[in-house]
């Protein structure tokens, strides 16, 4: 049962999954955003939670089952905060967990290079009379400083083993799990959680940390010199540094085609081997509508949906290359100055950016900022982001119609679209939602990006992806395929009688009523846009491409892709903005000035191509 909480916010964190039957030990992992402490838990863990280098990516509660010596232990994963009595909401979450969840313990994570500036979270945590650990990571980057730390002393004055690590490298690994294991030996379990009170009386703390860390703890008069320093100073030019960010996105849309299109042609051939060895022998005596089914609506579905995984696969390692690097946050802050006269600021940018794996994660991530209308305004610029979905749609149109030569900047066009959409709504609603919160944010060092992680972090997002291709994917193949065959009595088709409905609105755009089907069931997945697409055509991925050669050209098929990028997110991306904003009226706004601003813009490139005779 969930106790309340003055300062958290009205709504629940959803901890059903938390507050499942215990086995063992439960313990929490807190720390501030970029203390390290995401990549602990995935080395503790096993598990490809998303670590990126910036502030506030850890926003939601992800825990995991793992044996330290002879007992299981849940370790839960709480999202970053500064102290425990800040009015952030991810502060919010963490006092309304700890308030209504039972910890025997707890793990504190804290970035060795900032040791002054994370201390007084670890004597505020210490105040809970919880068992804890504290885990000083970043020791690598404290040798390179000249920062030292007696870990031994500070451990007496805190009452609580207090030992040094690299979680990104895995440095005196050994030690730290040997001390958990010990921390969940020894601890009782508890019955209660944690006092409102005591959370309410905590005391900010800067004296008591302060003290704590006097002769024990020295850094350097003058830092030294380091590359992060000088590369700094390249990248983040007020002249250079954005041209610069454009050109490295340029790279990175020129590689994954590069790399990920022999891929896909590779694993297109497959999978045709496949259907015409198995599928097709295995179901010659099967009744023709479900051989259709099978065949012409689920094969041919998910089939075309997968040979898009390399290429999505390579862009995700490239992109975590850039993320894991800290370059992300640089970008955050060369965009802040722009996204400030929008009435947004960098960190908008940054969710803008996440939102390119997914919307979903990227509407939670709002969560760091403080006030409610730079929140709201940031959840309407979000769903514009090519997320994982659209990516997989427009490799395929800009593979389809374009040369080899021109596809790459096709697809850098359609996220510079992305961008100047979102730009366009900020302005739009800025005066509406306008705001004061100023933007504080860390700028950590420069990290060369680990291989496991890049590869761990694309295969999560492929992953999840697959995941939505046994279930939406799957279901949506399923709907079209009834859609196009029924009624089977002769006469039009479902889908036929939608797309003739829905003609006078998108004939305008160049979109034909098959595609007009596609786009209403991709309303619940985006995924399901090119499985629909083979469904509907009755082709596989080989034969669609060549249909939809037949069907478009260019200008009508950028005119899809627009409108594919704009209209209504889908409903994943729907349900996160109703439970962010808490408001069912911001949620409805949010579809409905999606979809009529794709109409537009769509419409005004289609008929605009067509005046100039394109």
């Amino acid at each position: 049962m969930t106790a309340s909480c003055p300062k958290c916010p009205p709504s629940g964190v959803g901890l059903s999954a938390i507050e499942a039957a215990r086995q063992g030990r439960r313990l929490a992992v807190v720390g501030l955003p970029n203390a390290g402490k995401s990549t602990f838990f995935n080395r503790l863990t096993g598990l490809s939670q998303r670590v990126g280098n910036w502030p506030g990516l850890t926003i939601d509660l992800a825990s995991a089952k793992v044996v330290l010596g002879a007992r299981a232990v849940e370790v839960v994963d709480l999202p970053g905060i500064h102290d425990l009595s800040g009015y952030s909401e991810d502060e919010a979450v963490v006092r309304e967990v700890l308030a209504g969840s039972v910890f025997d313990g707890l793990v504190v994570v804290v970035n060795g290079a900032q040791l002054d500036r994370h201390w007084r979270l670890v004597w505020q945590l210490a105040q809970l009379d919880l068992p804890l650990v504290v885990l000083v990571n970043m020791q690598d980057e404290m040798r390179q400083l000249g920062i030292r730390a007696d870990l031994d002393a500070l451990s007496v004055r805190l009452g609580a083993p207090v030992l040094a690590m690299s979680a990104r490298k895995g440095e005196n690994w050994p030690a730290v799990r040997a001390a958990l294991t010990q921390l969940a030996a020894q601890i009782p379990a508890r019955e209660a959680p944690v006092a409102i009170a005591t959370l309410d009386a905590l005391p900010a703390g800067l004296e008591e940390a302060r003290a704590m860390l006097a002769g024990v703890h020295h850094v350097p008069a003058t830092l030294p010199a380091t590359w992060t320093t000088r590369i700094d100073q390249l990248l983040l030019h007020p002249w250079l540094g954005l041209p610069m960010f454009a050109v490295l996105m340029a790279l990175i849309f020129q590689a994954t085609y590069l790399l990920g299109t022999p891929m896909q042609e590779e694993l297109g051939a497959g999978l045709d081997w496949v259907q015409a060895q198995w599928w097709q022998p295995a179901l010659a005596s099967a009744p023709a509508w479900l051989q259709s089914l099978l065949l012409e609506g689920v094969w041919q579905g998910v089939s075309t949906v997968l040979t898009f995984v390399p290429i999505l696969f390579v862009f995700f390692v490239l992109m975590a290359v850039v993320e894991d690097s800290g370059y992300l946050a640089r970008a955050a802050f060369l965009m802040d100055a722009w996204m400030t006269r929008l009435g947004l600021d960098g960190r908008s940018f940054v969710m803008h950016l996440m939102g390119f794996g997914c919307n979903v994660p990227a509407i939670l991530g709002t969560r760091i900022m403080r006030e409610r209308r730079l929140r709201w305004l940031t959840m309407l610029v979000i769903p514009f982001s090519v997320c994982s979905a659209r990516l997989q749609v427009f490799l395929f149109f800009v593979s389809t119609l374009f040369s080899a030569q021109a596809a790459p900047w096709v697809l850098l066009s359609l996220y510079l679209a992305s961008f100047l959409v979102a730009m366009l709504t900020a302005w739009l609603f800025k005066r509406a939602l306008p705001h004061r919160e100023a933007l504080v944010m860390e700028m950590p060092p420069y990290r060369l990006p680990v291989l496991t992680y890049l590869f761990t972090r694309a295969g999560g997002e492929v992953k999840a992806f697959l995941q939505l291709a046994s279930t939406f994917i799957l279901a949506g193949v399923v709907l079209i395929w009834a859609l196009t065959h029924l009624p089977a009595a002769g006469g039009p088709t479902l889908a036929t009688q939608l797309g003739e409905w829905l003609a006078p609105v998108l004939d305008p755009l160049g979109i034909h009523h098959e595609l007009a089907v596609a786009l209403m069931v991709g309303v619940v997945a985006k995924e399901i846009l090119l499985g629909g697409m083979a469904v509907i055509y009755g082709v596989p991925e080989a034969g669609l491409a060549q249909v939809i050669s037949q069907q478009l050209d260019w200008v009508a098929a950028y005119s899809f892709m627009l409108f594919t990028l704009i209209y209504t997110p889908c409903l994943s991306t729907i349900a996160a903005i109703r439970k962010e904003s808490r408001s069912n009226g911001f949620a409805a706004l949010s579809v409905g000035y999606s979809l009529a601003l794709a109409w537009c813009v769509a419409a005004l490139f289609y008929q605009g191509a067509r005046l100039l005779h394109l």
